[in-house]
């Protein structure tokens, strides 16, 4: 079993909050990870809203939750049964005491909305993104390969835990088809499965790039830019899609202002693709961008609560490929697919822009290696200690 790192931060919540609630997309292992915190804490109750049965003992959600308070009761998609957030607000106010929930939602916008609304201020928000390098470690054989496997085939447990790479890539397009046809439209999506396919593809081979509403709608057959955006709106809630906003500085230069649009897990941008093994991933266009977004990933993962971030691009050519400001300290990161990475002028530039900190340079290299007094050149496995 691999250890996730979020299991302590679960914990660490649960001692602090009356509820906590866990987003992840369909098949990320939220529940899985929610039956081993179960299980450290006696009579635990564990119930799911897509199981009829279960459902059928919250029909009188206060006499239910009344009877139960002195244990951790468990609610697996909650997103199936909306109405019980109304009902979890009395009783927890009745009951102030830490550790009496943690909700498992499959992440949208309407349910961050509907958990806003009836519990600000008495619940935690946790994301279980896809495996972590730091989670798979070297458990697939040498470091390198555990990473090389990660990036491949993603992060989805089942995906990366597959016998080989051809039944990971049938897994991945059956949870793609999946998620379009029965997971958004049991959350009241209505717009077409085909019609997000085609769109989800789309934004796969523009994987990385500044995001064009009005080019991606003529490409869709002439759909206006407002509902593209609402397109992009619907991936982003549900985890499919990382919208990575701009930089947004005082350089007296003119900025980019689009977002980059990235899909999240690089096994699903590969299952779009149509690449099935490293030895197509190497040789495809693609695989610098997608080599890209997965450390993107891996380093957002491990971002701080308070921390900011974006990337940062001016209209002369300037560019950095993500800025992370966190406890004052303003950090720059250059992503590169290359054992001997040679940054472009535009990023010295960039880091003169910013005034940043320090800079990294992350790339399958073996060991790092300085570019100048405050930059340096590490491998993957390196990069999650630049944000302590």
């Amino acid at each position: 079993m691999i250890d996730r790192r979020l299991l302590s931060e679960i914990d660490s919540r649960l001692r602090q909050q009356p509820a906590v609630v866990l987003l992840g997309p369909r098949q990320v292992g939220k529940t899985t990870l929610a039956r081993r915190v179960a299980a450290t804490r006696p009579d635990a109750v564990f119930l799911d809203m897509e199981d009829e049965a279960d459902r059928a003992r919250l029909a009188q959600p206060a006499a239910f939750f009344g009877r139960y308070r002195d244990r951790l009761v468990v609610i697996d998609e909650v997103q199936a049964l909306p109405e019980i957030f109304s009902a979890l607000r009395p009783e927890i106010d009745a009951e102030r005491r830490p550790g009496r929930f943690l909700l498992l939602g499959s992440a949208s916008g309407k349910l961050l909305r509907q958990s806003s609304e009836s519990l600000a201020g008495r619940v935690a928000y946790l994301e279980l993104m896809p495996f972590l390098i730091d989670e798979v470690g070297a458990g697939v054989g040498d470091e390198a390969s555990a990473i090389s496997r990660l990036w491949l085939r993603g992060g989805f447990p089942q995906s990366f835990l597959a016998a080989d790479d051809a039944d990971s890539l049938a897994w991945r397009a059956d949870l793609s088809r999946t998620l379009l046809a029965r997971d958004l439209p049991q959350l009241g999506v209505t717009i077409p499965a085909e019609t997000l396919r085609r769109f989800w593809r789309m934004c796969a081979h523009l994987q990385g790039q500044l995001f064009n509403a009005s080019q991606l709608g003529l490409a869709l057959g002439g759909v206006a830019h407002t509902t593209v955006g609402r397109y992009l709106d619907l991936m982003v809630d549900a985890l499919m899609l990382r919208r990575l906003e701009p930089w947004h500085a005082n350089v007296g230069k003119r900025l980019v202002k689009s977002p980059k649009v990235y899909v999240r897990d690089s096994g699903l941008l590969h299952a779009l693709l149509g690449i099935a093994t490293l030895d197509d991933l190497a040789g495809h266009p693609a695989a610098g961008l997608s080599w890209e977004g997965f450390i993107i990933e891996q380093l957002i993962a491990h971002l701080p609560p308070l921390a900011e971030f974006g990337f940062y691009r001016t209209a002369a050519g300037a560019e950095l490929d993500l800025v992370v400001e966190v406890g004052g300290k303003r950090v720059g990161y250059e992503i590169k697919l290359s054992s001997a990475p040679r940054p472009a002028r535009g990023f010295w530039t960039a880091c003169e822009d910013l005034r940043l900190d320090r800079a990294w340079v992350i790339a399958p290299v073996r060991e790092g290696f300085p570019l100048a007094d405050n930059v340096e050149v590490i491998p993957p496995q390196r990069m999650f200690a630049t944000l302590a």
